[in-house]
């Protein structure tokens, strides 16, 4: 059984070894804000952080959300642990009035929780492409929007 729950001050430790574990460096683990973990028997397997992200457009700003990292050592990967996550996390960030959550990741992983480089594509980013989609957590809020989404200097490291 996997619980999820937001992160404590006492899980840092665990949540460095996680993402480095899985992404094989310490890169990704400097970035974490606000966390969920996922912990099965009182191990740590996995991690997810959304970062704010402001979406700008020549009218307004609307309140966004970059998904990264999302992490699950490798021994508990492909067992639902990462959908868990998402979905957790997702589900946070709608609790909290996001209105668009985003992510640079797998084109053929992330469609399966409503992420489209469709929905992305009118929204400047230094990681535009296939694998740069997005997520409408309030309906409609990207029709007819031409904006930036404003990543902060930490990504500019990936």
């Amino acid at each position: 059984m996997v619980t999820i729950r937001d992160e404590t001050g006492a899980d840092f430790d665990s949540i460095r070894e996680v993402n480095r574990l899985a992404f094989g460096g310490d890169a990704e683990a400097r970035r974490v804000i606000a966390s969920l973990v996922a912990e099965q028997q009182s191990r740590m397997i996995g991690h997810i952080l959304f970062s704010a992200l402001p979406i700008e457009s020549s009218t307004e700003t609307v309140r966004g959300a970059a998904l990264a990292p999302m992490a699950v050592i490798p021994a508990y990967q492909r067992q639902g642990v990462g959908s868990a996550l998402v979905r957790a996390g997702l589900e946070c960030c709608r609790e909290r009035e996001i209105a668009v959550a985003v992510v640079v990741g797998h084109p053929d992983y992330y469609p399966r929780f409503g992420f489209s480089p469709e929905k992305a594509a009118c929204l400047k980013s230094p990681y535009s492409g296939s694998a740069f989609m997005a997520l409408e957590l309030r309906p409609s809020v990207l029709d007819r929007m031409i904006g930036t989404a404003k990543y902060p200097a930490a990504f500019a490291e990936l």
